[in-house]
């Protein structure tokens, strides 16, 4: 009897071994999810950030072509650098070999016959950089996807309308929220509502102005609240540094919602 007991623990024993190892390797790793912030088609001499998700995870990326466009590490972000015609292959790999991938096509700065393509009006009249501070508002847009994650909501990917319109508002260096602030989202081409944050702070003793701006939010009801709209689906972010003050902004925008100036 004792042998037959002592059988059923160890074939027992044996199969609760066995659903304890197979139980990680049944677990499937995340999909990795890439983008490019200026979109998939580039022209020669573009840089654009890549967005890669989920939020938290460090990565590494490489290209198959870096003749037509090479990758490049700007603080914790990597870059896409279109260099010239032709198409490339962006290839992300997480700590655990799990791989995500874009295709990114470069074309020429030039028109259909031939001659350089001419700027836009609103770039011709406007100087401002809508590029500007990048590695820190997509840090920004890291860690708001991070507090979204933590209370059980789904991460938003960037939208560059959102993008250009929240760095345009923030350029403004003003303290308060204007109207002019849903203006710039029909303006850069959101034509939805969207919810704005904002703050200002001085950067003297901040190492980290991108995890302050979000220190400030989290500590506030109304832009807590913001940074978890669940009707929310996108997200854009902008920073001026200017007289010793950083002016940070975040927009989410609603498609659900109707923008009262357009």
């Amino acid at each position: 009897m004792k042998s037959k007991r002592k059988l059923f623990q160890m074939l027992a024993a044996g199969v609760l071994s066995a659903a304890l190892l197979a139980g990680p390797a049944q677990a499937a790793d995340p999909e990795i999810r890439v983008g490019s912030y200026k979109g998939s088609t580039l022209e020669a001499g573009e840089r654009s950030g890549l967005i890669i998700g989920p939020a938290g995870v460090e990565y590494t990326a490489i290209s198959s072509n870096p003749e037509v466009v090479a990758v490049e590490q700007v603080l914790t972000f990597w870059v896409a650098v279109a260099k010239a015609e032709g198409t490339a292959e962006i290839t992300v790999t997480n700590e655990a070999e799990t791989t995500g991938s874009l295709t990114l096509t470069v074309s020429s700065a030039r028109a259909a016959d031939g001659s350089p393509k001419e700027k836009s009006a609103l770039t011709q009249a406007d100087t401002l950089d809508l590029s500007a501070n990048m590695d820190v508002r997509l840090e920004m847009v890291r860690l708001i996807n991070e507090v979204r994650l933590e209370n059980g909501l789904a991460e938003l990917p960037v939208d560059e309308s959102l993008m250009n319109a929240a760095q345009d508002v923030s350029s403004q260096c003003v303290t308060e929220h204007r109207p002019y602030d849903h203006m710039a989202l029909i303006r850069y081409g959101w034509p939805h509502a969207g919810m704005y944050n904002l703050t200002v702070f001085h950067t003297y003793g901040c190492p980290d102005v991108a995890r302050q701006a979000i220190a400030y939010w989290k500590e506030s009801p109304g832009h807590y609240e913001t940074m978890l709209l669940e009707e929310g689906s996108h997200v854009g972010t902008g920073v001026t540094f200017k007289n010793g003050k950083a002016y940070c902004y975040m927009v989410v925008g609603d498609p659900t919602g109707h923008n009262p100036y357009e």
